[in-house]
């Protein structure tokens, strides 16, 4: 299932990123790698979703969300 596809509420662990290399990297050095627990906070319907990562929030666009894949 794509990130963009979460409810809120729910609580996810990052299986894969499938971005361009430098925002990979930038989501990585803000702690989002592959198993890290992700929580849905908000989300607009096509707008952006706020999430939180490591207790830090972060408010993401839909066309980056989906290209992250959850378990």
């Amino acid at each position: 299932m794509n990130l963009c596809d979460g409810r809120i509420g729910g609580q996810y662990k990052v299986a894969n990123i499938a971005l361009p290399t430098n925002m990979e990297k930038r989501l990585e050095a803000l702690g989002m790698t592959n198993g890290t627990s992700v929580t849905v906070l908000n989300s607009k319907s096509h707008g952006v979703l706020i999430v939180k990562v490591r207790g830090t929030r972060f408010a993401l666009g839909r066309n980056i969300t989906r290209n992250i894949l959850v378990g």
